[in-house]
């Protein structure tokens, strides 16, 4: 076994992805709070920044941010799971229940989109 093996486990992945995800969240903030500053600041950029949003890029983008925010949020569900509550066999699959229940998500966000 390399030093390095344990890094090839789904559980040890459900933790990296879980702190991608939450760097993730942690860049896009800036962007949100500058679309509620343009809320505040005028109703004409506000509207501006609006029609803006409304592009297929964009839209594409709002379902990723929702994956990521699912995944963030079902890790962390898992997190505390796992501090809290018993051991079981089969966290790895609970692991890739939250990543599928996040993919689910973010398709059910694009299927209403387009």
């Amino acid at each position: 076994m390399t030093l390095l093996a344990h890094r090839t486990r789904p559980l040890w992945i459900a933790a990296l992805v879980h702190r991608l995800s939450g760097l993730a969240l942690a860049v896009f903030l800036p962007f949100h709070f500058l679309a509620l500053g343009l809320a505040i600041s005028g109703e004409a950029q506000l509207e501006s920044f609006l029609r803006w949003s409304e592009q297929p890029l964009v839209k594409m983008s709002e379902a990723v941010l929702l994956g990521v925010l699912a995944i963030h949020m079902l890790g962390g569900l898992r997190l505390l799971a796992l501090e809290n509550l018993a051991w079981r066999e089969g966290q790895a699959r609970l692991a890739l229940l939250a990543v599928v229940a996040a993919m689910a998500v973010a398709f059910a966000f694009l299927a209403s989109v387009f």
